[in-house]
């Protein structure tokens, strides 16, 4: 199985001196669907007025992905073993560190999924069990070296690869 996945990432520069690191950081993201997407660095790296705090930056959008693949395939999961779900919404927390050689990368995201059943809910061994077999299909997940969790699963707690 192969499939391509395309995003256009263009940006301007606006702003009195390139090279002295003063330009706006604001670009947009747009995907093969047609939604475009308002983006910029995140101000916690690059300071405003040379970042937008309203727009997507990386790191916010790097957290997303590993919760929404994680929720996608979970949802999956929860149906075929029969329970019905009414919402899923996942406060999800990235945590950035510096690695060995100093560099910063985000080591860890926390998903904080509040799930809400239509019926009969799984024990807490069955949520564990579909949490991780929600990561270990994820494809996301499978594609970084981060550590994921998630909130209040014990036996399935952190997830690495």
């Amino acid at each position: 199985m192969s499939h391509e996945y395309k995003a256009t990432i263009a940006w301007k520069k606006s702003g009195p001196d390139f090279l002295k690191g003063r330009y706006s950081r604001e670009h947009t993201w747009t995907f093969d669907g047609g939604v475009t997407v308002p983006a910029s660095s995140s101000p916690t790296v690059v300071p405003v007025p040379w970042s937008n705090p309203a727009n997507v930056d990386p790191e916010e959008a790097f957290v997303a992905s590993l919760s929404c693949c994680h929720m996608l395939t979970w949802l999956f999961l929860a149906g075929r073993a029969g329970f019905e779900v009414e919402s899923y919404r996942d406060e999800a927390v990235g945590v950035m560190t510096k690695n060995e050689q100093g560099v910063p990368w985000v080591s860890a995201v926390t998903l904080n999924p509040v799930i809400v059943y239509a019926g009969r809910q799984p024990d807490a061994a069955e949520n564990a069990r579909l949490h991780h077999l929600a990561h270990e299909q994820c494809y996301i997940a499978n594609s970084v070296k981060t550590v994921v969790t998630v909130a209040g699963v014990a036996a399935a707690g952190n997830f690495t690869h």
